[in-house]
């Protein structure tokens, strides 16, 4: 069901508490402008607040997934001080990346051309799925720019320092094939069948218990735990949670049964 509360971003309610956020202007190549960052700002507090969401998937309308940030303005706001600026790229860094507060997993379904900021959007998910000819870059340095929205974090984070020292000092571009190769992204298949990947993997996600599966996504965020002795101190309090759970006693009976579980966040 649509709850589109902007022109340029799109929401569908899918069955089973997928939802997915469609950056909708392709004529623009689905640029994240002011309109779309505000959209994006209040559709991921709304999401943020519903107990029955799932999974959510990101995509792009056309044939790009993103081309990044409104570069329109930069050539104005040249000679506007630096303070100014910092503070305004900060508040469109943290609406953008504030889909990584989100407790249940991501997917962006790569369509197209990642460029940017919206390399690091997707980036910024947990999961990646992208067309096998598309281009993904950061040409932060070749626009004489120093790059943003934590993409020296993210891009370290998923692809490993040296392949992100290339990829920020060149400005190069890898395709979805490559970037499968590089461990980029979680597979590359062809144009049409991105969307359709990303939705089957959401699917996989919201059959498994909610409670397991927010608090796994919480044990694996920002990069995990710094050692194993966190992660066990972790997981000796999330278990028990689980454990406590209805969805446990559903899951060991639906083994016990050879059905398919029917967890229902309790």
């Amino acid at each position: 069901m649509p709850e589109e509360l902007s022109d340029a971003l799109l929401v569908e309610r899918r069955p089973g508490g997928i939802a997915v956020l469609t950056l909708n202007d392709p004529d623009r190549r689905n640029a994240m402008s002011d309109e779309m960052t505000a959209a994006w700002k209040e559709t991921v507090a709304r999401l943020r607040a519903d107990d029955g969401l799932r999974c959510v998937v990101v995509t792009g309308a056309g044939t790009a997934f993103t081309s990044g940030g409104d570069l329109s303005w930069l050539a104005e706001k040249n000679a506007v001080a630096v303070a100014a600026l910092r503070d305004r790229m900060l508040e469109f860094y943290r609406t953008w990346l504030s889909i990584r507060a989100l407790e249940v997993p991501t997917i962006a379904a790569i369509n197209g051309h990642a460029v940017g900021a919206g390399f690091a959007l997707a980036l910024a998910c947990d999961l990646r799925y992208a067309a096998a000819d598309a281009k993904l870059l950061v040409p932060f340095t070749a626009l004489g720019l120093h790059p943003g929205m934590a993409t020296t974090w993210l891009l370290p984070e998923v692809a490993g320092l040296p392949l992100a020292r290339e990829l920020l000092f060149t400005g190069g571009a890898v395709t979805g094939a490559q970037a499968e190769s590089y461990g980029l992204v979680n597979r590359a298949v062809p144009r049409e069948m991105v969307l359709p990947e990303a939705l089957e993997v959401a699917a996989r996600i919201a059959e498994q218990a909610p409670i397991a599966t927010r608090l796994t996504k919480v044990a694996l965020s920002g990069g995990g735990h710094p050692d194993m002795e966190s992660a066990l101190r972790w997981e000796s309090l999330a278990q028990p949670v689980t454990m406590a759970s209805k969805d446990m006693l559903e899951g060991l009976a639906a083994q016990r049964e050879k059905r398919r579980p029917r967890f229902t966040g309790e």
